[in-house]
């Protein structure tokens, strides 16, 4: 098994199309982490019915690396950038996977849900890159999705605004309870720039604005 073309590079991992296979595509992190917790968390979810790509245990030719269904179609984000999602199904279909998601057994939350890490295939949206996972409360979940939008929406993605006005009502009250954690989670992440760690002040008075005025959110 050879890796081929580069399809896509994150902020700490890439995929590669395999020589010769079609179906199938590597994921492989740049500082070297084994991707066996990942595969663990999305075939836990794929047993539930959640929407991920399939995984495929002991394919890998390096232990570190994850091999995994490759999915047909655009990001959400790209497709709310092109105009062929409008904001308010956009934020729907997050709140819908966001719910879904923590109604699956286990209590895993993803901690970084949002419209690049959602693709729309013929089978629907499906949600990929669960290198953050981990079990913890829905409402933190919720909150991080909300951070990342709105640190977009001040940053270099205005468009972002109008999918957290539709994605913040789908979200209950005590996403605003955890909106504190997931703004310092956010400033401690390592792949953070100078500039978006700035961000997230005007990011937390924008979610103040939209939805929760009286929440606390400093550091």
């Amino acid at each position: 098994m050879r890796t081929g073309e580069l399809l896509g590079r994150g902020r700490d991992a890439d995929v590669y199309a395999l020589v010769g296979d079609r179906t199938r595509v590597l994921r492989r992190y740049r500082d070297g982490t084994h991707a066996t917790g990942e595969a663990e968390v999305m075939a836990h979810l794929a047993d539930h019915g959640y929407p991920v790509p399939a995984v495929h245990p002991g394919a890998s030719p390096e232990p570190p690396d994850l091999v995994m269904e490759r999915l047909e179609g655009p990001t959400l984000l790209h497709a709310a950038l092109a105009g062929e999602v409008a904001a308010e199904e956009a934020g729907a279909i997050l709140g819908d996977l966001l719910h879904r998601l923590h109604a699956v057994p286990g209590g895993i939350i993803h901690l970084d849900l949002h419209p690049d890490n959602v693709m729309l295939t013929p089978r629907g949206p499906m949600v990929i890159d669960w290198r953050n996972a981990e079990r913890g409360p829905s409402g933190l979940d919720r909150a991080m999705s909300a951070v990342i939008l709105a640190q977009a929406a001040v940053g270099d993605w205005p468009v972002a605004a109008p999918v957290l006005a539709a994605l913040l009502p789908r979200l209950d009250d005590a996403t605003a309870d955890h909106l504190p954690e997931a703004r310092a989670r956010r400033a401690a992440n390592r792949t953070m720039s100078p500039s978006e760690v700035a961000d997230l002040e005007p990011a937390m008075d924008l979610i103040r604005g939209l939805r929760w005025p009286e929440a606390q959110i400093s550091l």
